[in-house]
């Protein structure tokens, strides 16, 4: 068949003897399953594995701009910065929210190794991304546009997919091999250091490798003061702050992982052991931090060619221990008489899951695409005494949280010619969600805890996903891709069940880091997103020469869980109140809702080979531009957080070892803000990167500096700026302040191969 269905992770067939006794039972079984579709429309694919070639439809990105990312930031959610439709949300120094079309957070599908992990915190401090290390990335895939059903699933947007590199065997006869890699970087803003080594070992049907990594940075500075200079918190009077100092941005990381292989002649099965230790990652957009992220991962999976196609299995396991407090920049002792010592926040997530996808080739032009997927979560949020308020009892925010999958789907590809190729596929799921009773620290919560606790908190939603997809190729030179899909997201697990009205409580959960108060809703439907796209691809007739992509599209929501603000809490204690409801400044508080919204936008991309000799090298000029608008379409309200326009233009030269690149980035300024949530705006801005590489042998080393010009600015996805003081207060922040981008930003990577 075509090489939409042969193209193997990791980019190799097997060879041997058979491996598993299994094998032959499989072999009649048409049966298959959901894990990472590796090849359909719509699809952006960055990779640092040579030999695993991008699958039709999609656009590459060259390796060495993934290789110099690495160095210039800790954060794996940088490797998307500079695909068509995506931008970043600002949170955490590793932990960065990307956003595809408008779409952010949960709304993506965002895979690690195949996982689909779930953030466990009340302010998604802990991230799929954040997970993996940029340093182990073998590939990032964007599935943008148009997303099939065989690679979405609980979700209305884009699907992300992170991979390691992919396992390395001998080849037959050759003696077993040694390989690895050690590096080491540095960034002068911040003063940020790291540091990773990865070692394998190889013969013809076994593959062992280790990665560890480890990084850390200091408070960052902006380009200029952005407040005033003064102690971080008034507990804290040596802990002094410039005015240009962004409070709350500092972090320290380790990551290990270790993985197995085995393979026969038409068998592969690969066990993944991960463990991550965040000792601290600080939050500027935040009111509380980070004190502590302990995961450990169990990822197996196994993939086979029989007769009838290939089958793909996956099964994981991911366990998390969260912990949030005030780090060193946010005031700590609080009460009447700074008695009482800060307030803990633990969360423990535990995510299960079995994955199957066989891909079924039914003809020359037919392939049928099958699966399931059946994933178990569960969650505990809760908040132990602390003094005067916050006792003497444990505040439970989500017990025993329960929310669990289970999907299947179908799809079928057919090339109905070498110009014409089609694409329809149906998938249906069930999310169904629970939550155990709660309470509050004191009888002042019991009117609101026992309303909750009394009433039914079981949901099962019904979801279901349609795409149809079709491409056309006339010639050589132009391609044409056009579809259509219906998508179903299910809430999380805070949209629904966060309870308390309270101030201190609903400050506490905020997903999106706009310094705002948030209180779930145990009647949210979920998402029913409908998307048209369409996209124009013209090339050379080698795809090396230039190029330019258009792809416009229009998303319209129905039930976007977005907010609206509250009213009618109990208690003394609650800030739903009516001065609330109107304020057009200050932080609000609000009441996750369901919404009917439009997004539209479009993606335009292109290169060109400016010149290429033996003597000068090879000059290429890349360029990018993004545009998205989303708003409410009963109230006319803007959704927040959504990207102004914005473009990106790059001059490249390549010669021999070097490689150099100085890129300007554009953005636009952010005028069209959500009224409901108080959003800020931002003015527009330019900044300019440089960086450049060079590679001899088995040594590489890169060098680079951000925002050349020292410009300031205020990303429009930064938040608002709570890094320092008395940050569990409600007002005791000011308002309107943003978080700063970074200054300029010198950084130095070394990397050797051995």
């Amino acid at each position: 068949m075509h090489s939409i269905t042969r193209i193997l992770r990791g980019g190799r067939r097997t060879h041997g003897c058979a491996l598993l006794p299994l094998s032959a039972l499989l072999a009649a079984l048409p049966l298959a399953a959901t894990a990472q579709q590796q090849a359909t429309l719509q699809t952006i694919t960055v990779s640092t594995t040579a030999d695993n070639a991008p699958p039709v439809g999609a656009s590459d990105t060259p390796n060495s701009s993934l290789r110099a990312a690495r160095p210039a930031s800790s954060d794996t959610a940088n490797l998307l910065r500079s695909l068509p439709g995506v931008s970043l949300a600002g949170a955490g120094g590793v932990s960065s929210l990307p956003s595809v079309h408008g779409l952010s957070d949960d709304r993506l599908r965002i895979q690690v190794d195949g996982m689909d992990l779930i953030s466990a915190c009340g302010n998604h401090m802990n991230p799929p991304l954040s997970y993996i290390d940029p340093t182990r990335v073998g590939s990032v895939r964007l599935f943008a546009g148009i997303t099939p059903v065989s690679v979405g699933g609980d979700s209305i947007g884009a699907t992300i997919q992170v991979d390691s590199p992919p396992p390395a065997f001998t080849a037959p006869g050759e003696a077993p091999r040694v390989s690895g890699e050690a590096g080491g970087f540095w960034r002068s803003n911040g003063d940020a250091l790291g540091g990773h080594l990865a070692a394998s070992y190889a013969r013809e049907q076994f593959s062992l490798r280790y990665d560890g990594s480890t990084a850390q940075a200091d408070n960052y500075k902006a380009a200029r003061d952005f407040k005033s200079a003064g102690p971080a918190a008034s507990d804290k009077p040596t802990q002094w702050l410039g005015g240009d100092e962004v409070g709350s941005s500092s972090y320290k990381t380790r990551n290990h992982a270790l993985s197995m292989a085995w393979r026969g002649s038409t068998d592969l099965v690969e066990l993944r052991l991960g463990v991550q230790d965040i000792p601290y990652q600080n939050y500027p957009n935040q009111r509380m931090d980070m004190t502590r992220n302990d995961s450990q991962q169990f990822n197996l999976r196994y993939q086979g060619q029989f007769g009838w196609g290939r089958l793909h299995a996956r099964a994981y396991h991911e366990a998390t221990r969260h912990a949030m407090n005030f780090g060193a920049d946010k005031q700590f002792w609080y009460g009447p008489a700074n008695n009482v010592p800060g307030m803990p926040m633990d969360t423990r997530g535990r995510t299960s899951g079995l994955q199957l996808r066989g891909d079924v080739e039914l003809s020359e032009r037919d392939t049928l695409r099958v699966g399931a997927l059946a994933q178990r979560y569960r969650l505990d949020d809760w908040w132990l005494p602390s003094g005067g308020g916050m006792a003497p009892d444990t505040f439970w925010n989500i017990r025993d949280g329960q929310r669990d999958r289970l999907e299947a789907f179908a799809e079928w590809e057919a090339r109905w010619s070498p110009q014409w190729l089609t694409q329809i596929g149906l998938r249906v799921g069930q999310v169904r969600m629970n939550s155990g009773t709660v309470q509050g620290y004191n009888s002042g919560y019991a009117a609101e805890a026992n309303a909750f606790n009394a009433r039914d908190r079981h949901h099962s939603d019904h979801n279901l996903d349609l795409t149809a997809l079709a491409r056309y190729t006339p010639n050589d030179q132009v391609r044409y891709e056009f579809g259509f899909a219906h998508k179903t997201r299910s809430p999380n697990l805070y949209e629904r069940y966060s309870w308390s009205t309270g101030g201190m409580a609903m400050r506490m959960v905020n997903l999106v880091g706009d310094g705002n108060g948030y209180v779930g809703n145990p009647d949210l439907r979920p998402e029913v997103a409908n998307t048209l796209s369409a996209t124009a691809d013209w090339h050379d007739a080698t795809g090396e020469r230039w190029g330019v992509k258009l792809t416009p599209y229009v998303t319209q929501v129905n039930d976007y869980v977005g907010a609206e603000r509250c009213s009618g809490g109990m208690g003394a204690m609650t800030s739903c109140t009516a001065a609330n409801a109107g304020a057009t400044q200050g932080f609000v508080y609000l009441r996750f809702a369901n919404q009917d919204v439009r997004l539209h936008g479009l993606d335009l991309s292109g290169f060109s080979r400016l010149g290429e000799s033996a003597t000068w090298g090879r000059l290429t000029l890349h360029g990018m531009l993004g545009y998205v608008r989303g708003k409410d379409r009963r109230t006319g309200e803007n959704l927040y957080a959504i990207m102004p326009l914005n473009a990106r233009l790059a001059l490249s030269h390549d010669k021999g070892g070097w490689s150099s690149t100085a890129e300007l980035l554009m953005v636009g300024a952010k005028k069209d803000v959500s009224a409901v949530r108080n959003e800020v705006p931002t003015a527009g801005y330019a900044l300019v990167n440089l960086r450049t590489s060079y590679e001899w042998k088995a040594w590489r080393l890169d060098l680079g500096v951000d925002n050349l010009f020292n410009r300031f600015y205020n990303h429009p996805q930064g938040g608002a700026y709570l890094g320092q003081g008395r940050t569990m207060a409600g007002t005791a922040v000011p308002w309107g302040v943003l978080v700063p981008g970074m200054g300029r930003s010198v950084y130095l990577g070394a990397t050797v191969k051995f």
